[in-house]
């Protein structure tokens, strides 16, 4: 079947292209505040990151259909030695703008993802108490939902094309609140410099909400795995992303580098205004902690 997809290059604090009530399902991952390992010293301070969050949290509930869910890849992070609790901020964000948390589940890195840290390992040189500090293998999946879902309001062709395997919801687990999935390993050739999320998480949270034919919104698309992942589950999708850079990234990565005529892509970029797009080297000095001023 032929789906349709859009990249809009800009901030997703403001979200003009995307009628209200016009989306059937979110997914998304925003940064990490101010981690290392993604984009280090984007945020001022972490009242500035909350602050994104709740501009976002009401565009997505004006885009979102009614009854339809919003899942956010999150978690807390560890800056300085202060321990930010953003799980539980964003949870109370994404209520405050009307959404009901519906559900939390827990994503599992391998064992092997990790070795024992200089924090960890504190207690091997000081093997006393009080001097534990541990490794962290989980990362937050917290699904939020508009009101009630209308489940006479699909055709039962819809739902015979959009059917679930149940062999693979039992043999891999779909059905716990503990996901153990491999994540993006350093050094992937598309996500370098990027903290992406692995295919699996979107290909799940498609599948168990959304129909084929629907359309999926990642407002922080980054290498663009959820465009990716709706393209080949049969979804139309729209993600929007703030580095104006990453789009051969992402043309690679969903496979929109090669003409396929069942395939629709349109592309909007906001070069004026608040809420436009920035390149890479805006990002680059800000994590620097140098003085930035995007033309």
């Amino acid at each position: 079947m032929v789906t349709h997809h859009k990249i809009i290059f800009g901030n997703c604090m403001k979200m003009e292209e995307i009628q209200n009530e016009s989306i059937h399902l979110i997914v998304t991952s925003p940064p990490y505040f101010n981690a290392p390992f993604d984009y280090k010293n984007l945020f001022d301070n972490y009242d500035q990151y909350l602050g994104v969050l709740k501009k976002v949290a009401k565009e997505m509930f004006r885009v979102l259909q009614q009854g339809r869910i919003f899942v956010l890849n999150i978690d807390d992070m560890l800056i300085d030695g202060v321990k930010y609790p953003i799980v539980a901020d964003a949870i109370k964000i994404f209520q405050n703008a009307g959404f009901k948390y519906r559900d939390r589940i827990m994503w599992k890195k391998p064992d092997g993802y990790l070795r024992i840290s200089r924090r960890s390992g504190v207690l091997l040189k000081n093997p006393y108490p009080m001097y534990f500090y541990p490794d962290n293998l989980l990362e937050s999946i917290i699904i939020f939902q508009k009101g009630k879902f209308d489940y006479r309001s699909k055709s039962q062709n819809i739902r015979k094309s959009s059917i679930i395997d149940t062999k693979e919801f039992q043999k891999n687990g779909w059905y716990k609140t503990l996901w153990e999935i491999t994540n993006v390993l350093p050094g992937s050739l598309l996500e370098k410099n990027i903290a992406a999320f692995p295919e699996e998480i979107p290909y799940r949270i498609i599948k168990l909400f959304s129909y084929v034919g629907e359309t999926v919104l990642d407002p922080f698309l980054g290498s663009g795995t959820t465009m990716k992942v709706a393209k080949k589950l049969n979804r139309n999708s729209i993600g929007i992303e703030i580095i104006r850079d990453l789009e051969e990234v992402i043309r690679k990565k969903t496979g929109f580098d090669k003409e396929n005529e069942n395939i629709n892509l349109e592309i909007i970029n906001r070069d004026k205004g608040r809420f436009r797009y920035v390149n890479l080297e805006y990002i680059k000095k800000k994590g620097n902690g140098k003085e930035t001023k995007q033309q």
